[in-house]
């Protein structure tokens, strides 16, 4: 914004200068005009001066004082002695001292000054100045001028109007339910940053309701199948003799309960992320105990014929983060890729020399086709084939995506070097 007021201001005070600069040069093209008239008129002015010095020659010193007093009296026009020591300037002083006619200007009178000839005394002949005044050619200059500055200021501001309806327009139709922020405004608006500002929230509202959506859908689902598998199980346990039978219906039931339980679990610790008001609890913490627990504690759970290693270097002692919701990321990344590995885990973690904190997970599994990458952090998305058995629910990479950016961070796959799937994740060490 600092940005858009210079550039008004500067525009303001260029357009000034060049309305200031115009106005100077018509006001010089009428003074001239003026200042010829005042030239010719002061011409005859030092004429008559100089036929009154004349007649003076012929009258006595004494009597020139008042012969110059009856002469202003019968013509009317304003004459008047003076001593040198009543004249200032030393310049004017200087003119009537070679005998040049001079003249003072004060207020709105001009004073023709000659010195006497043969007296020494300085006779002064006062007249009103000109006045110039301004026609109404020069008011209607002046008001082009001063149009020109509210056309410029006009022009600056145009794009600035035409932007912020654009954007009530789109706000508008997006809350009418159109669920479309269609404003085309360009990088150099003053009010880009606000419509990108909209921009992400829009499609964070898009997010939210995609999120929804999927929530409805996968609710009615997973939940829907372990009730129908409850409701046969508790009609075959009401017909059942056998106490066996009756124990391996109950069974049943209870895997099924387990299994809602663990659905709803994860569903709450998605919607709590998706929420605006999480609020993290970073603080610095040891990833060299972190990572290695973390990883054997999934190592314990796993496959016996499944290799985890860790790199850690020795001074991730200090990493700024929410440990709780790292730990998560870390367990979700390293629980997809036990369900993919052949054989070998890589868990890596670094500190780059800008502060930026990395961790990766690599695994030797069939890897994630290139289409899908971006689609797989996406809510309930599983790339399972659709006739193998169902693992989890399609939130943990989604969970991950979530926590990450609450870190200010950032997630992707890309090809391992081990042949399979590998998970980065960065995030800054001053983790918002």
């Amino acid at each position: 914004m600092a940005r858009h007021f210079l550039q008004l201001y500067l525009l303001i005070v260029v357009t000034l200068a060049a309305v200031s600069w115009g106005q100077e040069r018509l006001w010089e093209i009428y003074s001239g005009q003026a200042d010829e008239a005042t030239v010719a008129e002061s011409r005859a002015q030092a004429a008559a001066i100089t036929i009154v010095d004349e007649q003076l020659r012929a009258i006595p010193r004494e009597d020139r004082e008042q012969f110059v007093a009856d002469l202003a009296a019968r013509t009317g026009i304003d004459l008047e002695l003076f001593e040198p020591r009543d004249i200032v300037g030393d310049d004017t002083l200087a003119r009537l001292a070679r005998g040049d006619v001079t003249s003072m200007r004060a207020a709105d009178k001009v004073w023709l000054l000659k010195r006497l000839t043969d007296d020494g005394r300085v006779l002064a002949f006062r007249y009103a100045a000109p006045v110039l005044q301004r026609g109404p050619l020069d008011w209607a200059l002046a008001f082009i001028f001063y149009a020109a500055i509210a056309f410029v200021i006009m022009a600056w501001l145009w794009p600035l109007t035409r932007d912020l309806r654009q954007l009530e327009r789109s706000t508008t139709s997006f809350g009418n339910r159109n669920w479309v922020f269609d404003a085309r405004i360009g990088s150099r608006s003053p009010i880009y940053p606000l419509a990108e500002a909209f921009r992400r929230m829009v499609a964070r509202i898009d997010s939210l309701i995609g999120s929804q959506k999927d929530l409805s859908n996968a609710m009615s689902h997973e939940i829907k199948t372990p009730l129908a598998r409850m409701r046969f199980e508790i009609e075959m346990a009401r017909t059942s003799v056998d106490s066996d039978k009756l124990a391996g219906h109950l069974s049943s039931i209870n895997v099924d309960i387990a299994e809602l339980d663990a659905f709803v679990t994860a569903t709450l610790d998605y919607a709590i992320l998706e929420r605006a008001e999480v609020t993290l609890n970073v603080a610095e913490h040891d990833f060299t105990l972190m990572v290695l627990a973390v990883a054997e504690s999934i190592k314990r759970a796993s496959r016996a014929d499944l290799s985890i290693r860790c790199k850690v270097p020795s001074n991730a002692t200090r990493v700024s983060c929410d440990a709780h919701l790292m730990e998560t990321v870390l367990r979700n990344l390293l629980y997809n890729a036990t369900r993919y590995a052949r054989s070998q885990i890589c868990v890596s973690f670094l500190i780059r020399p800008d502060g930026t904190y990395n961790l990766r997970i690599d695994d030797d599994g069939p890897g994630i086709p290139e289409a899908d990458r971006e689609r797989v952090f996406g809510s309930f998305v599983q790339l399972d084939d659709p006739g193998a058995k169902r693992a989890g629910y399609g939130l943990g990479l989604a969970i991950v995506k979530r926590i990450v950016e609450w870190h200010g961070g950032t997630v992707y796959v890309s090809r391992s070097d081990l042949g399979g799937a590998g998970f980065s994740v960065s995030w800054p060490e001053a983790a918002q």
